[in-house]
């Protein structure tokens, strides 16, 4: 066994595994059991509970406990239990130490490093916080890795003769993440992912919790807030009536009172498994975009796909896997047990780091799951408009990679500019995630144009650097990505709201094209690479006749555009070149 494990920090379960002479094996916990639930807890005596013990505690003391806390790494919320506040990173950090303390008590002595796994569409801070998380259990982290990826490879371990082009369908307790995934030669590379930070198995609880409470006259918002132990009995009750629903037609749910306790006249509700497929369909459609995007971005049809693998616990509900089949015209595969793969996974991904001697040499590629960039400046007529993101590195560009562009000074004699940071599908940045800005100084004196190098390096860990050179003199400038700060204070509310006094009314802000350039920036976020490059010009152009106020321009452009986004909202996912010769120049 190496020195290395591969974990699975989840959003409601973690694992931990090893490779084996054998094969990949997960790790048991102190209860003996392979999966330690991610919540976190201070019993009455202000003793620490992570895993199971403290998903216990969670339904008698809601206020005592903290879970989901995976949802919210790399932001500002903190979690207050017992008196004491907790970051996301310092809770995940607690169900890692407790992962590492069972493997430490399995193998009888010390283990010192870890692959750990992340959602695909994890952000950079996201990123940079779970590796903060595994430094404070005390770990030497490896590799981030992506999960998608991480169940790629379990299936490519097992599978590496094949040649195969797979769909990774990842939904977990929290979150859902999508790959395109090729195998061949002993080479797996990712063609393309893309997921959603806030969709999961834990939606699907919720959600029913929710339309039971209602039906029975207490809205499930007042009652988190006014009878939060009811809520924490009705979702562990709706838990278990969420994994019954996968085997039986109906189940039973007993209804707690406002305290969370059950008596003898507690009411009940029967629950068909229609019902609760009606009440979350709504959910189960998000999953829809993500797979629209990773086929976009690999120029493949669903008819393309090989085979669609299952991974997460949610995968289990009869709606998924007919809403999947459906999708695909084919029912999807779940070889290997859903809950488990992904620290199976970064298991194997621990030993090919390792090279250990039980894993065959295999080569793994992975992808940026965002578009990385920064803030520019375009012209239009007389006008210049802040604003526009500029792409570095497109979404999917196979990892580690650097990329160069060449920007330009604004206005003559401009001697330090600002380089601000954006990751995200957005065409303007404020749609996107600030990662931070620098500023480029010393910049020679000069016409308008005055060359500055942005040059952007990710790495495998889905790390970002930033380094800016000044063409003329070589004088480089380095970035550190820092917290995105989030709100105002008084100060800059009231400097807010002059500013919006300000604003005077602008022909180009009238109603149906407000509306229209509104729906393409939602647009623009939704397409493969392709499109978004043609919505790019369409929009540019759109806004140009704006400025020039030109009505017969205006027209043409805004039912070229309107067609162009009527298409993709009607849910086809290719373009013509027919198509193309008229969206470029309409």
């Amino acid at each position: 066994m190496s020195s290395i494990i591969g974990i699975d920090l989840g959003t409601t379960n973690s694992a931990a595994a090893y490779m084996t002479e054998q094969g990949p094996k997960l790790i048991p916990n102190a209860l003996g059991e392979s999966l330690t639930p991610s919540i976190i807890g201070l019993d009455p005596d202000g003793k620490l509970l992570v895993g199971r013990a403290a998903k216990e505690l969670q339904v008698l003391h809601p206020d005592r406990c903290t879970a989901l806390f995976k949802r919210y790494m790399g932001t500002d919320w903190k979690a207050e239990i017992g008196g004491k506040t907790f970051t996301p990173e310092e809770c995940s950090s607690l169900v890692l130490r407790t992962l590492k303390e069972d493997a430490e008590a399995f193998f009888g002595k010390p283990v010192p490093q870890a692959v750990i796994t992340v959602p695909a569409y994890f952000n950079d801070q996201q990123r940079k916080a779970t590796i903060h998380a595994g430094r404070i259990a005390g770990f030497k982290v490896e590799r981030i890795f992506n999960e998608p990826t991480a169940a790629a490879l379990a299936y490519g371990f097992h599978e590496a003769r094949e040649e195969k082009v797979l769909l990774i369908f990842d939904l977990g307790g929290g979150t859902f993440d999508v790959s395109v995934v090729e195998i061949f030669d002993g080479t797996l590379e990712v063609r393309a992912s893309s997921g959603e930070s806030f969709l999961g198995g834990e939606d699907f609880t919720r959600t029913l919790a929710a339309r039971i409470l209602d039906g029975q006259g207490q809205p499930f918002e007042r009652a988190e807030m006014e009878a939060p132990r009811l809520v924490a009995r009705m979702i562990q009750q709706c838990e278990v009536a969420k994994c019954k629903l996968s085997r039986q037609d109906s189940v039973t749910v007993r209804i707690a009172d406002r305290k969370g306790d059950f008596n003898e006249q507690s009411p009940e509700t029967t629950i068909t498994r229609e019902q609760f497929q009606k009440w979350t369909n709504h959910i189960l459609a998000r999953i829809e975009l993500p797979i629209r995007r990773v086929l976009g971005d690999t120029n493949l049809k669903r008819t393309d796909i090989d085979e669609v693998i299952l991974v997460g616990g949610a995968t289990r509900m009869p709606a998924v896997i007919d809403h999947v089949t459906t999708l695909f015209g084919k029912p999807p595969h779940r070889r290997l047990n859903p809950d488990e793969v992904v620290a199976i996974g970064a298991a194997v991904q621990a030993g090919l780091i390792a090279r250990d001697e039980s894993v065959q040499e295999m080569v793994v590629t992975d992808v940026a799951p965002f578009t990385l960039g920064i803030e520019v400046t375009k012209e239009f007529g007389l006008e210049h408009r802040h604003g526009y993101f500029l792409p570095i590195i497109n979404r999917n560009t196979t990892i580690p990679v650097s990329r160069l562009k060449r920007v330009g000074t604004l206005v003559p004699n401009q001697t330090e500019l600002a380089v601000k940071i954006y990751q995200g599908e957005g065409r303007r940045v404020e749609d996107n995630l600030c990662l931070g800005e620098f500023s480029v100084k010393g910049i020679p004196r000069g016409p308008a144009g005055q060359s500055i190098d942005i040059r952007f390096t990710y790495d495998l860990n889905g790390v970002l650097e930033v380094e800016a050179t000044v063409v003329e003199t070589g004088q480089k400038f380095s970035h550190v990505v820092t917290k995105h700060a989030r709100g105002l204070n008084v100060d800059q509310v009231q400097q807010a709201v002059k500013d919006m006094n300000k604003l005077k009314t602008h022909p180009r802000e009238d109603s149906a094209n407000r509306f229209l350039l509104k729906r393409a920036e939602r647009v623009y976020q939704e397409l493969s690479l392709e499109g978004r490059d043609l919505l790019t010009r369409l929009l540019d152009g759109f806004e140009e006749v704006l400025e020039l106020q030109d009505k017969e321009a205006i027209e043409k452009f805004r039912k070229t555009l309107k067609d162009f986004l009527d298409r993709h909202d009607a849910g086809e996912d290719s373009i013509s070149d027919d198509d193309k010769d008229d969206w470029y120049t309409p």
